[in-house]
């Protein structure tokens, strides 16, 4: 199993206190503190404040946006779950932490730039230069997608050497020709589709319009109309804020039905080689798709020791990962602010023991002489 190494730092280096006070201009000179920002929770010696939560909630509230929520519905939705991201972001500070201490740092940046590139090439884009401008033209910041980025990968990174290779790597050769014997149905090749798609953008104009417009093209092309002549007519992906005409007649790809997302794998169901598919809605357009070839799911394949330790990773991942971040969190000195201590605590699961060492940490660092 190849295993990449991945990864980010940063955070916001604080001290004990629970919130960041700064003097202003005018009250200085009367020695009055100035609140400039609450600190939620302290990580070892990195801390989370109020606005790394808002931010995280704007950043939330917009995908569910892109997904076609509301803004009212989606700030209801995602602050309906406040708690469970500031437990979230407990977590991510510390597998943050723990790649530092893993060094990983220096991968991770390496894989950062060699990402970045790719994406600028997919592009059509020369330069990194370019790449920050195009970015900058769409609303975006590169320190803030690097720094994303960084800290996706890192988060990776810490889980595949730390609990993922450990698992991996654990399994006995008997256990893994039984696993193998008993879940061979796992290893057949699932069906497969290739398509090619029309797609109608909705951004700034009338959805209604536009759904009717896809309609017309549907009854078009199953009346005979020729689709890759309909697709590099009317198909309106854009590259760069520019609408760009299909290629190859709009061809998307080839794709393994179980990876596809759940409303197109059902619109393409029982659509045979060469037909099309009702419109699809999507967050902010309409799809139309035609199966260009359909591969029938394949027999079981020989015994492969790789392939087989590969499921049985990903079967055990989840609980794997849990038990290694509940470790982390038990090792960790974490404090949660009073306003949040109730509903926080109770879902960091930490040990009594622990909770007390940590309290007995932060009371000797207070009581420590200069």
């Amino acid at each position: 199993m190849k295993f990449k190494f991945l990864s980010i730092a940063g955070a916001l280096l604080c001290a004990l206190a629970f919130v960041t006070l700064m003097p202003s201009r005018a009250q200085a000179q009367e020695g009055e503190m100035q609140v400039i920002d609450e600190v939620i929770a302290q990580v070892n010696d990195d801390v989370i404040t109020l606005s790394t939560l808002k931010r995280e909630t704007r950043e939330r509230i917009d995908v569910l946006k892109q997904q076609g929520m509301t803004q009212q519905q989606a700030a209801d939705e995602v602050n309906k779950h406040q708690i469970d991201l500031i437990v979230t972001l407990i977590n991510e500070q510390l597998l943050l932490q723990k790649g530092k201490e893993l060094d990983l740092a220096s991968d991770v940046e390496a894989e950062v730039n060699r990402r970045l590139l790719q994406i600028a090439n997919e592009q059509g884009i020369t330069t990194i230069a370019n790449l920050e401008a195009a970015m900058k033209q769409s609303g975006m910041v590169l320190a803030d997608v690097r720094q994303t980025m960084r800290s996706e990968m890192m988060k990776q990174a810490v889980f595949q050497q730390e609990v993922d290779r450990r698992v991996y790597l654990g399994f006995s050769t008997d256990e893994v020709k039984k696993y193998f014997e008993a879940h061979k149905d796992k290893f057949r090749k699932p069906e497969s589709v290739t398509i090619s798609e029309i797609y109608l953008n909705t951004q700034d104009k009338d959805d209604a319009a536009v759904r009717a417009r896809a309609q017309e093209l549907v009854a078009q092309i199953r009346a005979g109309a020729d689709f890759k002549a309909v697709a590099a007519s009317n198909s309106e992906r854009e590259k760069n804020g520019v609408r760009t005409a299909p290629k190859d007649g709009g061809e998307v790809g080839t794709f393994e039905v179980p990876s596809l997302r759940e409303d197109i794998a059902a619109s393409l169901k029982g659509v045979k080689e060469g037909g099309i598919t009702d419109i699809i809605k999507s967050p902010d357009g309409y799809q139309i798709l035609r199966v260009d070839k359909r591969t029938a799911e394949g027999t079981t394949p020989n015994f492969n020791d790789n392939q087989v330790r590969e499921a049985m990773t990903v079967e055990r991942q989840p609980k794997e990962r849990e038990d290694y971040m509940q470790k982390l969190r038990n090792e960790a000195f974490i404090k949660i602010a009073e306003t949040y201590r109730a509903q926080v605590e109770p879902l960091l699961k930490i040990t009594t023991t622990t909770a007390a060492k940590s309290e007995d940490k932060e009371s000797n660092k207070k009581n420590k002489k200069p």
